[in-house]
């Protein structure tokens, strides 16, 4: 028996809904649960052919946990030795580099020095910093933002350099970046499964929580929805992803991705609404069960990113980074795997 289990913290709707939509279709040798975990040993082989992690990035012991079951064969959604390599600031440069429209952002360090460090630890840091460089680059209005994420926990909206100094002073050990304000003319917000599915929806983060999928306006154009889709699929490809949303500000008619590493996405039936809801649990109920009916113990059966794959082939990531390995082979640009955005 092949076993779909689901890791969770403090959410209740979805959880419930994907194990029971899993075992109401009643595939022959697969089942769902929540997982359960009473004890851990190093190299264990695994109870769970797939497990959907929704909590670890909270939660350091569900992460080595997570890590020792992959190793024995479980398929883990998201990833997680990528999700903890992965952060927002190389999200951006990654994007750039493989023609997804971003914004401007630039790297700042720390206010405080980490714990111990004294200045004799930044020896190669050059201080003052080229603020003026920095502040011409991503310009006023800004928002300054933990550089590797976490929602919108120490988010600053900036209008000077003058409140982006004072702002920072109370940022103590976090590394943050600094980041271009888009204003758009409409915003979507993009579920991505199996790198293949996806689902488009009208977002207003101006909104309170509980409203920002209620949207009114004119419909979106199909031109619009196919770029947002194609570049829903490639971000998702590189990053190697399994579950995720892709936040995108349209300006001027273009999709800026915003943000796009959100390995454990708000799926909530209170939050979503009833339609998309619908749509998250039978996607992500099917592609595990995809995943599990392909799992084998004892292999390795996470997804890697082309980031990761076309690093270790030696090859260069895109044609602008081709420039610098003239010789090095072309990378093939993933193809869609879908003609038409779910609307």
């Amino acid at each position: 028996m092949k076993k779909i289990g689901i890791l969770f913290g403090q959410e209740r709707s979805f959880p419930q809904a994907f194990v029971d939509r899993v075992n109401q279709k009643a595939v022959e040798n697969v089942t769902a649960e929540f997982v359960k975990i009473d004890k851990v040993f190093q190299a264990e082989k695994p109870e769970y052919a797939v497990i959907i992690d929704r909590i670890s990035q909270d939660v350091p012991f569900y992460r080595a946990y997570l890590k020792n079951a992959a190793m024995g064969g479980t398929a883990v959604i998201n990833n997680p030795f990528w999700w903890s390599a992965d952060e927002k600031f190389f999200n951006n440069a990654l994007a750039e580099n493989i023609g997804v429209p971003v914004p401007k952002t630039a790297l700042i360090p720390s206010r405080e020095h980490p714990d111990d460090t004294n200045e004799h630890s930044f020896s190669n840091l050059v201080m003052p910093f080229d603020w003026e460089a920095i502040f011409n680059y991503v310009g006023f209005p800004a928002y300054m933002k933990p550089f590797d994420g976490g929602g919108w926990k120490e988010v600053y909206k900036l209008e000077s350099m003058e409140e982006f100094f004072e702002k920072h002073s109370q940022t103590q050990q976090t590394v943050m970046m600094l980041q271009e304000e888009i204003i758009f003319d409409e915003y979507f917000r993009c579920y991505c499964i199996g790198g293949k599915h996806v689902r488009i929806m009208q977002y207003e983060p101006r909104n309170p929580h509980h409203l920002r999928y209620v949207v009114d306006g004119p419909k979106p154009s199909d031109k619009l929805l196919k770029k947002i889709e194609e570049y829903t699929l490639k971000l998702n490809q590189y990053l190697g992803y399994d579950f995720n949303t892709v936040e995108f500000a349209v300006r001027n008619g273009v999709p800026i991705a915003i943000d796009f590493c959100n390995p454990a996405p708000d799926a909530s039936l209170e939050s979503v609404g009833e339609e998309n809801f619908e749509w998250v649990v039978e996607t992500a109920a099917n592609y595990a069960i995809e995943k599990a009916l392909a799992q084998e113990f004892g292999k390795n059966n996470l997804t890697w990113g082309n980031y990761v794959k076309t690093s270790a082939a030696g090859t260069p990531l895109t044609a602008k980074a081709a420039k610098a390995a003239p010789n090095a082979k072309p990378v093939a640009k993933p193809k869609p795997a879908i003609k038409k955005p779910i609307k």
